[in-house]
């Protein structure tokens, strides 16, 4: 092995992991200040192979119109939409810097990475009727949410959702709601695409195939990061101003490595995926919906069921899922030894409470590692009742790693979705966790701006163009709707998405 320590001094800022949050990062600081000098590290072979790949997550433009697990029912029986407000919002925010690109022409056309696909939510049985109306009576309070449609009409489902109720029993109530707004977006071609840029366009070094072995920071403020050549075995030494952990799973690993004290306590959990795909053309061409239903109680909001169109590498294309399972991998083509090595003392009171507060979803976990194909077949009947196991494939999906956090009152806490971890000098930061994750990627990043340059984001420069890539930054769009109707009509016009056409 080569142990070549040639060292680099003159990076402003390097980002870990080639994937949506990096881009995003890094095109939005190419944007505000051209000068910056930008590396990327990743230990793949390119971008966007983890996480961000098309057949690694939902593909789903996550604005809370289909997702139950985002509008939960309080003890009282009321819904509580904040989650599914703040979700939209955000998204709306993604389309607005999407649009900014494509208008300046920065990333290729729109129909590569998005296009319309509509979301519905579709249930059965009195209880979850019920549920479902009385949250589409909430939501549509909202004006994020007022072309949201709700029917029971069997005749209007089988227009919309043809093969969910092909063979359904006509005794079962159902209900569905359907938001023609909603998006297929395929975050792999997305990323590409911005990498490309910043690679070709503004001299971003991006080394593909390095892998971080070591962080620390130095007297000076500045971060050392030891980086091996897998190719090669080389390693190097490599310095910084800055650095930003958006390495999916491999987030918490680096950052325990980085030995900041606000990432102490801080524990992994990871849950695989796994998705039938549909072989034959006839029947993905009877369905075109993202069709979202109900989780089993007790199981990850990553394995909330749908059966969902996608379009990848330009091909229409129907997936079920996803089925969860357990790995100790904290990333797809990650080690069995991600999960032993991440328990440190400081976490390990955090991660055996969550383990023991939750033991309804380990149960949940180990009963779909023993799902046979047919247990999966019968699933997919749920929401496909005439499904034959014949026209179906069985893919492995993305590996997600959810938070377990130090909990003052309950030792520690399992959290769904994502957050930001940063130092007291707020010059790393890292982002763990998963969904909704890169649908919401914007607005993560732009709160990472205001948290870690605050002495540049409120810089006139700034804001002005923090305003010409977001138009409504600093405004609230569930407060505004004119607002709301301006910024939708304008990334629609631009992404080349269905206009909308508000009831108000």
């Amino acid at each position: 092995m080569n142990n070549n320590t040639a060292e680099n001094n003159g990076t402003d800022v390097v980002l870990i992991g080639a994937g949506i949050m990096s881009a995003t990062l890094g095109m939005m600081l190419k944007e505000l200040n051209p000068d910056l000098k930008i590396e990327v590290l990743e230990r793949l072979d390119g971008a966007a192979a983890e996480s961000s790949d098309a057949w690694n997550n939902a593909g789903t433009g996550h604005s809370a119109f289909c997702e139950l697990n985002y509008t939960p029912e309080k003890p009282d029986g009321s819904i509580d939409i904040t989650k599914a407000v703040r979700i939209a919002e955000s998204f709306e925010i993604s389309k607005q810097f999407w649009a900014y690109l494509i208008k300046n022409n920065i990333i290729e056309l729109p129909t590569s990475f998005i296009r319309n696909i509509p979301h519905i939510s579709f249930v059965w049985g009195n209880d979850n009727v019920d549920f479902l109306r009385k949250r589409y009576e909430a939501m549509v309070q909202c004006h994020l949410f007022d072309e949201m449609v709700y029917t029971e009409d069997r005749e209007q489902l089988k227009e919309w959702i043809p093969l969910v109720m092909e063979g359904r029993d006509s005794a079962d109530p159902v209900a569905a709601t359907r938001m023609d707004l909603g998006t297929d977006v395929n975050f792999g071609a997305l990323t590409r695409s911005m990498f490309d840029y910043l690679q070709n366009k503004c001299g971003m070094e991006t080394h593909f195939g390095h892998e971080v072995r070591k962080l620390k920071q130095m007297e000076d403020g500045r971060w050392r990061i030891t980086v091996k050549d897998l190719q090669t075995g080389e390693k190097r030494k490599m310095y910084t101003r800055y650095v930003f952990i958006g390495a999916g799973g491999g987030a918490l690993p680096l950052l325990e490595k980085s030995k900041i004290p606000e990432g102490k306590g801080y524990g992994g959990f990871p849950v695989s995926g796994q998705w039938l795909r549909c072989i034959n053309r006839s029947v993905i061409e009877k369905h075109e919906a993202k069709v979202y239903g109900k989780a089993a109680v007790g199981s990850p909001p990553m394995s909330v069921p749908h059966l969902d169109t996608r379009y990848i590498n330009g091909k229409r294309e129907l997936l079920f899922g996803p089925y969860a399972g357990f790995s100790t991998k904290f990333l797809k083509r990650g080690s069995f030894m991600d999960l032993p090595k991440s328990i440190k003392p400081t976490n390990l009171r955090p991660m055996i409470s969550a383990g023991l507060q939750n033991m309804s979803l380990t149960k949940y976990l180990i009963d779909q590692v023993r799902q046979s194909p047919l247990d999966r077949i019968e699933a997919l009947k749920d929401f496909y009742p005439d499904a034959r196991p014949e026209d179906w494939k069985l893919e492995v999906a993305g590996q997600r790693v959810q938070i377990i956090k130090k909990d003052a009152d309950k030792g520690g806490v399992l959290e769904f979705g994502t957050e930001v971890v940063s130092g007291a000098n707020c010059t790393l930061a890292a982002l763990l966790g998963a969904s909704p994750g890169a649908s919401t990627a914007v607005s993560i990043m732009l709160s990472l701006l205001e948290r870690c340059f605050m002495h540049r984001i409120n810089t006139e420069e700034w804001q002005v163009k923090l305003k010409e890539m977001i138009p409504s930054y600093g405004q609230s769009l569930a407060g505004n709707p004119a607002l709301l109707d301006q910024v939708r009509s304008y990334t629609s016009e631009v992404l080349g998405l269905v206009p909308a056409t508000a009831k108000r």
